[in-house]
C-alpha cells in the first residue's frame, strides 16, 4: 500500500476542515499567464460532518467569494515551476490582493495544476463481506483490496477516487453501506503527478507564510465547474485550454475517470504570431486577443490590421496586415493542439460513452470559431463552458479562464469522497505498529 500519500492527503483534509471551522480558506490557481487567488467565506453553520460518506459530499458547506486577486505570472512554464522567487513574488502579489478586499488574513490556501504530467489508472478490487451487511470498515478493504500499479519513482498520488460499488450482482452503487450482500467490488480512479512539482508548490507557499490545505488537478476542477449537472452524469469531456498547457478531464456518473495534459497552450499560439509578424511578444497577445480567430472568410481578406512598433525601422514598424494572414498563422497551430487532444480521448475510449458532448472552457475558448473547428475535428457536439456562477464572484472574474479557479472553490467546500476519506484496514499496518494496536482496541472494546 502506498501509506505516504495517505498520511499526507489526510494532514491535508485536517487542514481543510480546520479552515472551515476558521470560516475563511483560500484558492489559488498557478496558471501560466495568469495567478489568481480567491477567498471564501464560510456559512458558520455548515460546519464538516465527523462521518465522511460515499456518493454524497464530504463537509459540505455554502459559502461566498468575498476576496478576488489576479496577477501576472511570472516563473511559470506550462504549468509548473520554472522559477522559485518569480512565482513566490506573484503568488505572495495575488493573495494580498484578494486579503485586501476581503479585509481578512488567510492562512490555509488550496492549489490547483496543471503540469505535472498528470497519468491516470483505473484500480478495481473486490472482497468478501464477513458480517452479510456492508459496513465502513467493508469500504476501507476494498480500496485497500484495489492493486495499485508501479507508477514508477518521483511520483506522488493526487487523486484516488471510488468511482462505483458493486455489491454481489448489481453495479452502479454510490454507497454500499448497510446492504446486505457477499461480496463487494470497489473501481476507483488513481492520478498521480510529478513529486517534485507538488513539493515546489509547497515550498513556495511556505515561503509565502500560508499552509497547504490541499492539491487538486486544474482538469478536475475546471470540469466541476464548467460542466453541467447532466453532463457529468451521462458522460463528457471538458478542455481547458490554457496558455501554458491543455487539461482533459472525462467525466461520468458525476466522477472524474480520466485526466491528461498535452502541454501545449495558447502561448505556442501567441509566439507564433510573434515570429511569424516579426513583432514582440505583447504586440502578438494583443493581436491574437482582439482580431484573432481561426475562420477566415472574403471580408478577413479586406480587412487590415495596423502593426505599430517601436523598433526604430519606419517601414518595419508601420505596416498592415490582412486579418485572414493572422488567422493562417493561429489556424494550424490551434488546429494541432485539438488533433493532440482528440488522440487522448480516442486512447481513453470516448467515442464508448453514452454521450460523447465536449465543452471547451479557459482562455482559448475565447478565439472566434473554436467551436466550429472543434466540432470538425472531434466529429461530437462542442459547446463553450463557463464557470459556474458563485455567491460574490465579480464579474471581473467570471469569464472562461476562471473556471479552475471558481471549480477549485467549489472543491475546497464540497471535496468528493476520497481513498483517504476512510480508516486504512488493519491488515495494512505493519505488525508491530502502535497504530495497528491502538486501532484492534477501538474496534474491539
Amino acid at each position: 500500500m502506498i501509506s505516504d500519500p495517505h498520511a499526507s492527503q489526510r494532514a491535508m483534509r485536517q487542514l481543510r476542515r480546520a479552515a472551515m471551522q476558521r470560516g475563511v480558506i483560500a484558492v489559488l490557481d498557478i496558471g501560466t499567464y495568469k495567478i489568481a487567488a480567491l477567498v471564501l467565506k464560510l456559512d458558520p453553520d455548515a460546519t464538516p460532518r465527523d462521518q465522511l460518506g460515499i456518493g454524497k459530499m464530504a463537509g459540505q458547506a455554502s459559502f461566498r467569494v468575498i476576496g478576488a486577486g489576479t496577477t501576472r505570472s511570472r516563473g511559470v512554464q506550462f504549468g509548473e515551476v520554472s522559477g522559485m522567487a518569480e512565482t513566490e513574488s506573484a503568488v505572495r502579489t495575488a493573495l494580498q490582493a484578494a486579503q485586501k478586499m476581503a479585509r481578512t488574513r488567510v492562512d490555509h490556501v488550496m492549489v490547483c495544476l496543471s503540469g505535472g504530467n498528470v497519468r491516470s489508472y483505473g484500480l478495481a478490487g473486490e472482497i468478501e463481506i464477513a458480517n452479510g451487511t456492508v459496513a465502513e470498515n467493508d469500504i476501507s478493504r476494498a480500496m485497500a483490496a484495489c492493486e495499485t500499479p508501479d507508477y514508477g519513482a518521483g511520483r506522488d498520488v493526487l487523486h484516488a477516487q471510488p468511482i462505483n460499488f458493486a455489491l454481489d450482482h448489481r453495479t452502479g452503487l454510490a454507497d454500499p453501506r448497510g446492504q446486505s450482500g457477499k461480496r463487494l467490488s470497489c473501481d476507483m480512479h488513481l492520478l498521480t503527478v510529478d513529486a517534485s512539482l507538488i513539493q515546489n508548490i509547497c515550498n513556495c507557499l511556505k515561503r509565502c507564510d500560508v499552509e497547504l490545505a490541499g492539491i487538486a488537478s486544474s482538469a478536475y476542477a475546471t470540469g466541476m465547474s464548467a460542466l453541467v449537472e447532466d453532463e457529468q452524469e451521462l458522460g463528457a469531456a471538458c478542455i481547458d485550454l490554457g496558455a501554458g498547457a491543455t487539461s482533459l478531464s472525462i467525466f461520468i456518473k458525476k466522477h472524474m475517470i480520466y485526466a491528461d495534459t498535452v502541454r501545449m497552450g495558447g502561448g505556442h499560439v501567441t509566439l507564433d504570431i510573434s515570429k511569424g509578424l516579426q513583432v514582440d511578444f505583447g504586440t502578438a497577445e494583443r493581436l491574437k486577443t482582439v482580431h484573432g480567430g481561426v475562420q477566415a472568410t472574403s471580408m478577413d481578406d479586406r480587412e487590415m490590421i495596423e502593426l505599430i512598433g517601436d523598433s526604430g525601422d519606419w517601414d518595419k514598424d508601420r505596416r498592415r496586415i490582412s486579418r485572414a494572414e493572422l488567422i493562417g498563422i493561429m489556424r494550424p497551430r490551434i488546429e494541432e493542439k485539438l488533433e493532440e487532444v482528440r488522440a487522448l480521448l480516442d486512447a481513453a475510449g470516448f467515442s464508448h460513452l453514452p454521450s460523447q458532448q465536449v465543452v471547451l472552457t479557459g482562455g482559448g475558448s475565447q478565439v472566434p470559431g473554436i467551436d466550429g473547428l472543434a466540432a470538425r475535428i472531434f466529429g461530437q457536439q462542442v459547446r463553450l463552458g463557463r464557470p459556474m456562477r458563485v455567491r460574490g464572484l465579480p464579474q471581473a472574474a467570471s469569464g472562461p479562464s476562471f473556471a479552475s479557479a471558481v471549480g477549485l472553490s467549489l472543491l475546497a467546500t464540497h471535496p468528493q469522497d476520497e481513498w483517504w476519506d476512510f480508516d486504512q484496514p488493519i491488515e495494512t499496518y505493519p505488525a508491530r505498529s502502535l497504530k495497528r494496536a491502538v486501532k484492534w482496541f477501538r474496534d474491539h472494546w
